[in-house]
């Protein structure tokens, strides 16, 4: 594939709709794939799954599946099914974040925590987990189970990894990319190569080594959206991170040039109970004035620039440069 010019900015962000044009009658039967797998006679199981049927997100990880599978010419009819376990998996890890953060609201509807209870939410993960290992199963796709279940053991170490990362100060870039690599990244890589697997096998390492580089870069554009986002346009409160004591590049980037004053007043921040949005909001202001946005950014784009050099590795295709697409959109999406 050509390399096309080296800058990775646009002037005007990608939206969903580039990426998905190829696929898109197959995103539709991803949502109708997710109902027929976690259908339940259960009046609870059933309610709540109506819930989350509700909650629909952008579908950008079936969206990778699809178009992973579509690198190269043959494309299987299995990729759907496969499309919708990883996300299936995405959505149980959402619902186990929202017991553990307490939160009740996501993607601006109430969470399955918030209308029933931490319990019911803790079993619906697991009901979410344990149905997509069954359908795998069913399949005989052994090789894409041993693919998934590796993420979803890396997903729940990085969970484990936030929850004891207690010490703002004491949180290093390499404590974050470890974190982010096992939260973020380890699904997006599991599902462009489950999607090349299906396909056509021989790119499926280039193709996870692509997404890893993209849930890198996708998830520090994240956490940067917590320090510029407004909850009208990100869908949660700016600063909701720093609420709930979260350190992300930002802010770990910035420690180190901070003066000692505002290192007390940092660590102070992060014994507070219920910081307020003054609180917040200064912690921001010195980030900023640090540079820890600038750096994030920067960081963002070189983990976006490997994940594009690797695309220009395999045949030219709509689906490569779909793929190159969801780069883009990764890092310059406002929400």
């Amino acid at each position: 594939m050509d390399t096309p010019p080296e800058t990775l900015a646009t002037d005007v962000p990608l939206g969903m709709f580039s990426i998905q044009a190829i696929v898109a009658e197959r995103i539709e039967a991803v949502q109708e794939e997710i109902g027929r797998i976690i259908v339940s006679d259960f009046g609870m199981i059933k309610e709540v799954n109506e819930c989350l049927l509700s909650m629909k997100g952008k579908l950008f990880r079936p969206t990778l599946v699809l178009l992973a599978n579509e690198v190269g010419q043959k494309p299987s009819e299995d990729a759907v099914t496969l499309a919708a376990l990883v996300e299936l998996v995405h959505l149980a890890t959402l619902v186990h974040d929202d017991a553990v953060d307490h939160s009740v609201l996501r993607r601006g509807l109430p969470t399955v925590n918030a209308l029933w209870t931490h319990q019911v939410a803790v079993i619906m993960g697991d009901y979410l987990y344990s149905r997509s290992v069954s359908e795998l199963v069913r399949m005989k796709k052994y090789l894409a189970l041993s693919v998934l279940a590796n993420a979803a053991n890396q997903m729940s170490i990085g969970e484990m990894r936030q929850l004891t990362s207690v010490d703002a100060l004491e949180f290093s870039e390499e404590d974050y990319n470890r974190l982010i690599e096992c939260k973020t990244a380890s699904l997006i890589s599991a599902a462009c190569e489950i999607g090349s697997l299906d396909g056509e096998p021989q790119h499926s390492q280039s193709l996870a080594e692509f997404g890893h580089n993209l849930g890198m870069a996708f998830q520090i554009a994240d956490d940067l959206l917590d320090y510029r986002g407004e909850e009208a346009i990100t869908g949660k409160p700016s600063g909701q991170d720093l609420r709930e004591h979260k350190v992300t590049l930002p802010l770990v980037a910035s420690l180190s040039r901070m003066s000692k004053l505002e290192l007390r007043e940092t660590k102070s921040f992060f014994t507070l109970v219920e910081p307020t949005d003054t609180d917040i909001e200064e912690i921001v202001g010195v980030v900023r004035a640090k540079g820890g946005l600038a750096y994030a950014e920067n960081q963002a784009n070189l983990y976006a620039e490997r994940a594009k050099e690797i695309l220009w590795t395999l045949p030219t295709s709509p689906a490569v440069t779909a793929l190159e697409n969801a780069v883009t959109y990764s890092v310059t999406r406002n929400r």
